[in-house]
Formats: structure tokens, C-alpha cells, sequence
């Protein structure tokens, strides 16, 4: 496993997300909470990874809750990192949602507490103060933020009573839009960027073509539409390309690719403990300068549907199915 060194702490560069621990947003059931999430941690914390990242929202709190068992004769091996819901982030309504936390984690303290959003209608700096009390107490040991833009990160350190180690955004070959500031900022003030959905929700494994589009949550995500998946068509076969050169997944070329950029580190999810093997092993690859830049440029010719512009197709896409699903139906009772 390798590592990134910035803003006094030490993290490895693939972590592990939680946001399926315990959600009914991906459905992967009872056994996969009290059984396989468990399994998954452990193992990961076998191949070094140390960044365990949850949130008070996951679940709401069924993930802390799984984390916090899963780690329980293993705390000094992780680096744990939670988020704050900013619904009234004001200092009492903090001291009672990090303790919150910390229960269901079952630790003292949290080495990571992040800002989920920020909240538009109260002073960043109110916040940031409150945040600020909790690591004086030594509650929390260092303080980020997640879905900051970079102008609203540089105004979180100049208001912060302390540094701001870290922000937790989306990055990946399918997704540069924090380029190319963002990370030269954090590499320039000794900063980390967390990459969360450093796979594209999947997008990126390459198993996923507009015949066989993923079920659940992501089903009718913009990224899966069918015209979407037709322009990810040269973007996975560079994927696979390279992927072959290493003897590796697609998966685990584009988690190299995101971590081969200074300071940065992922936390993909994981469905199984074969797949959190996977991704650990990522961090061995070694892209050349070649293949680096070869994907860079695929990724750049990627363009997808996105935002508003995308919001009919989907709707179409979920009448579509909705529809199967009824004839489908029709079909199993007139049998």
C-alpha cells in the first residue's frame, strides 16, 4: 500500500467508503450489513488501507454503527473519518451530532470530521468555530470538508481557527471538474483531496454497456443512459487497453489513474471482500507516463449528457421501465 503525507496526517491512497453500509439506496441486504461490511473492513485493514470513510446520513447511522462494530479491536489501524449533515450546524446542535457519532462509532474521539455540504443560510465561519471548539476538546483530531468548490475551501482556511486538511469531492476519469486548480491548491498548501465515486459509480469497471445497464440506485443515474454509455465506448476500451498491459481490471486502472495525481486519495465502495482486495491491489500499478496521458485524453473526449440536460432522457428511461415492469407483472398473474 503507498501513502500521502500532507496536513500532519498519514493516509493510505486507496481508502474504503461506507455509504453502502447499511443504506437502502443500493439493497444489498441484511447479510451484507452484519456479515460481508464487517468482512470487508478487516480485510482492507489487512492490505494497509487506513482511510474508513462514513457519515452520520449513511443509513442514517446504521453505517457508523457497522464501521464502529467492525473496528472495535482495531481502532489505532484506522484513520476514521465521518461527516456532519449541515442541517443547523451551530455549536450545541454540533456537540450532540459528534457525540452522536462517536457513539455509534464507540470512540472517543474521530481523527476526520468533515462538513457534508456547506449550509448557504449560516456564516461558514459560525460553523468552522464550533468545528474548531470540538478539536480543542479533542474530539475531533482534524477537520475537513466534502462538495466544497476551491474558492469555498481557500475561505474555510481563512476563517478556520486552524487548518482545513481536507475536501471530499467527485473525481474521476469520468468526472475532472475540480481539475486542474483543486489539486495543484492542495498540493501547493499541503493539502489531500478524497476522491469519492472514483469509479463513476461503475461507470468505469467496463462491465456495463447500454445492454446491460446496472439495477438499483444507479439504474437510471445520467451516467447509464444509453446514449451516455455509447459515448463511454472509447473511454472503457482504453480502460481495457492498459488494463490488459497490467493484468489488472479496469477498475483498478482508473483508481490508479486518480491516484497517480498528487495528494489525492480514493475511497471506493465495495461489495465483497474480493472486490476490496481488488481495489487495494490498485495501488501497486504503475501507469508510465504514456498510459497516464493516454487515459487523461480519453477521458477528455468523454462528453456526457449531464444536468438538466439530461433530465428527460432519464425520465423517459425510468417510464420505460416502469412500464416493463408492469407488463411483466401482467404477464406473471395471467399465467
Amino acid at each position: 500500500m503507498k501513502y500521502v503525507e500532507a496536513g500532519g496526517v498519514k493516509l493510505s491512497v486507496i481508502g474504503l467508503g461506507t455509504w453502502q453500509f447499511g443504506s437502502g439506496e443500493w439493497a444489498y441486504g441484511q447479510r451484507y450489513a452484519t456479515s460481508v461490511a464487517p468482512e470487508i473492513v478487516s480485510r482492507s485493514l489487512d492490505l494497509g488501507v487506513n482511510l474508513i470513510d462514513t457519515a452520520e446520513i449513511y443509513g442514517f447511522g446504521r453505517s457508523e454503527e457497522i464501521v464502529g462494530r467492525s473496528i472495535t479491536e482495531r481502532r489505532r489501524d484506522v484513520f476514521l473519518a465521518t461527516k456532519l449533515f449541515p442541517l443547523a450546524p451551530f455549536d450545541p446542535v454540533l456537540k450532540s451530532r459528534v457525540s452522536g457519532s462517536m457513539k455509534r462509532l464507540g470512540v472517543d474521539d474521530v481523527d476526520l470530521y468533515q462538513l457534508h455540504w456547506h449550509n448557504p443560510v449560516v456564516p461558514l465561519k459560525m460553523t468552522l468555530d464550533a468545528l474548531g471548539r470540538l478539536r480543542e476538546k479533542g474530539h475531533v483530531r482534524n477537520i475537513g470538508v466534502s462538495n466544497f468548490s476551491l474558492p469555498l475551501w481557500e475561505e474555510a482556511e481563512r476563517v478556520a481557527k486552524g487548518p482545513v486538511i481536507s475536501n471530499q469531492v467527485r473525481y474521476s476519469l469520468a468526472d475532472r471538474s475540480i481539475e486542474p486548480e483543486m489539486i495543484r491548491w492542495a498540493q501547493d498548501h499541503d493539502r489531500i483531496v478524497i476522491a469519492y465515486s472514483p469509479l463513476g459509480q461503475g461507470l468505469l469497471s467496463g462491465r456495463y454497456d447500454a445492454a446491460n445497464v446496472p439495477k438499483g440506485m444507479r439504474a437510471s443515474a445520467p451516467a447509464f443512459l444509453p446514449e451516455n454509455l455509447k459515448k463511454a465506448t472509447p473511454l472503457i476500451e482504453t480502460l481495457r487497453e492498459i488494463a490488459r498491459a497490467h493484468d489488472a481490471s479496469c477498475s483498478q486502472v482508473a483508481l490508479a489513474w486518480v491516484v497517480r495525481h498528487p495528494n489525492v486519495v480514493v475511497i471506493p465502495g465495495a461489495s465483497s471482500v474480493a472486490q476490496a482486495e481488488e481495489n487495494a491491489a490498485a495501488a501497486d500499478i504503475e501507469l508510465t507516463d504514456a498510459e497516464f496521458d493516454e487515459l487523461g485524453a480519453a477521458s477528455e473526449s468523454y462528453n456526457p449528457t449531464r444536468g438538466l440536460a439530461s433530465l428527460g432522457a432519464v425520465l423517459r428511461v425510468r417510464s420505460q421501465r416502469f412500464i416493463e415492469r408492469l407488463r411483466r407483472t401482467g404477464d406473471a398473474l395471467s399465467a
